[in-house]
């Protein structure tokens, strides 16, 4: 389901790039769509973590039941490939330096949480 999700919720980078510039840049709107992508998958999986006993119950195929105990190095990778794409739709729109900066800051946050997230712990998977 999360994958499921990631193509369709993240269809709004396409649509609201082309309602605001009345074109598409593939060389910046891809990128930026395969980033919500992965996004997705990485938040999802984190929050998939809190129903687990569920989605066993009802057959729901989630990530967090298919990584299993190598969802922390999933989501890792889901997160490495979430700012790659980011940099990647800045470098290509040529968005200046103070982004990256930002990026960078996200980009710890984002290792903070997948660190410290504590995926046998509901509570603490939804609070992540």
């Amino acid at each position: 389901p999360q994958a499921y999700l990631g193509l369709t919720i993240n269809w709004g980078a396409l649509f609201g790039w082309y309602g605001i510039k009345g074109s598409l840049q593939p060389s910046i709107v891809l990128p930026l769509y395969i980033c919500g992508f992965f996004w997705t998958l990485l938040y999802d999986t984190i929050y998939a973590h809190q129903d687990k006993e569920h989605d066993v119950k009802v057959g729901v195929k989630s990530t967090a039941l298919k990584l299993g105990e190598s969802a922390k190095e999933w989501t890792s990778g889901f997160a490495i490939s979430c700012i790659g794409g980011l940099a990647l739709s800045g470098y290509n729109a040529a968005i200046g330096w103070p982004y990256y900066v930002f990026l960078a800051a996200a980009s710890a946050h984002l290792a903070w949480q997948i660190g410290t997230a504590n995926l046998s712990s509901p509570v603490d998977c939804s609070r992540k």
